[in-house]
Order: C-alpha cells, then structure tokens, then sequence
C-alpha cells in the first residue's frame, strides 16, 4: 500500500524540514481520509439495497411471484412509473384488487372493476356503477369519464374482466377496444406489495 509522506510546512529554501507536521497538514491529511471513508460507505450502502433487492426478487420467484417495474402513469396516484412491485400468481380477483395480466407481449397493472356478466355504467362525470350500485374508489385523485370508445351500460362477456388505471384521465383500459375486457388467459394475478422505492415499502391497495 502505497502511503503518502505527509508535507510539512515550515521549512527554509535549502534547509531539511524537521519535526511534526503542522496544523494544517494534518488537517487536510484528515478531510481526505473522511472524504474517502463517505465514498467507501456510500458505495457499501448502495451495493447493499441492491443484493437485497436482488434477493427479494430470487425468493419471489421462487414462490411463484413475479417482480414488475411500473412503467407510465396509468395508474397514478397508487403507482407510479419506476417502481417494483410484487404480483402474486393467482386465479382468485376481488372487485378493486390490481390484476397483472398480459397484453401485447407486455405486462400491464389495471384495477379489476367488474366480472363476467356484470353491468358495468360509467357516468359523463366519471362515476362507475355496476350491476346498478355505485363503487367507492377512495383510491382515485378524481373521477373522470376518459376516452371510451363502447357504448354503456356494457355487459361483461363471459370469462372476462373489467379493468380501469386508477388515472383515468390517460389509462387505457377496458373503456377501450384498443384493450378491451380481459380473458382469464391473459391474466397473471394480483399487484399486492411495493419494493421499491424503500421509501414506499409495503402492501398496494
């Protein structure tokens, strides 16, 4: 290891320095050595959420979880784009659970509104009704119409799914045939837990 002769302050031209080293030597000597000792910690920090992210994402494999990355504002304000989250493998849906299915050889986060044979209604101002009774979505920021394309009140085909982004402003989704309802088959399971960012670890609702 290489170790750097600390320089001493002082000394005449032509003379030899002696003694110890000044103030300000060992002062800038002991800035460097902190400056160093925080890069050391931060980079240890940062490699450290990693392999925990990293394992996180191995054990939920394992258990038949898959890790997704959000990706757009669709579903703003629950999730927003860059975060992690946890989605269970599972055939069982609760109307307002965040269903994770296929689409277009992608994964999209939609919440499940309405099921097979259900009449779904959306009002000019936003507000779902279905089989007549209005939803609370104490999850929304606003109520809003969105772009539709279908023709309400709209009855659920069999074996599909109503799904609506909690923004629905910009979210396509079922009010849409660019997607339209979604088949048992497209469907992956349920978004229940966030990873990331840490700041916002913990369950999805």
């Amino acid at each position: 290891m290489l170790v750097r002769r600390p320089a001493y302050a002082g000394a005449a031209a032509g003379s030899v320095a002696t003694g110890s080293p000044s103030a300000n030597a060992l002062k800038d000597e002991l800035s460097r050595v902190t400056t160093l000792d925080n890069r050391r910690r931060a980079v240890l920090s940062a490699l450290g959420v990693l392999a925990v992210v990293s394992a996180i994402a191995i054990i939920a494999s394992t258990f038949f979880i898959s890790v997704l990355q959000v990706r757009g504002n669709s579903m703003e304000p629950t999730m927003t784009d860059g975060e992690l989250v946890l989605a269970t493998h599972s055939g069982n849906f609760k109307q307002g659970e965040i269903s994770a299915f296929y689409y277009n050889n992608k994964i999209l986060l939609k919440r499940v509104i309405a099921f097979p044979g259900d009449w779904v209604d959306i009002t000019s101002d936003g507000v779902v009704f279905v089989n007549g009774e209005m939803l609370q979505e104490d999850y929304l920021d606003k109520h809003e119409l969105g772009k539709t394309d279908i023709t309400f009140p709209y009855q659920v085909p069999e074996n599909r799914y109503f799904v609506l982004g909690d923004n629905r402003g910009v979210s396509i989704d079922s009010r849409s045939n660019a997607i339209g309802t979604v088949s048992e088959e497209q469907l992956i399971g349920n978004a229940v837990f966030r990873v990331w960012p840490l700041s916002s670890f913990g369950p999805i609702h």
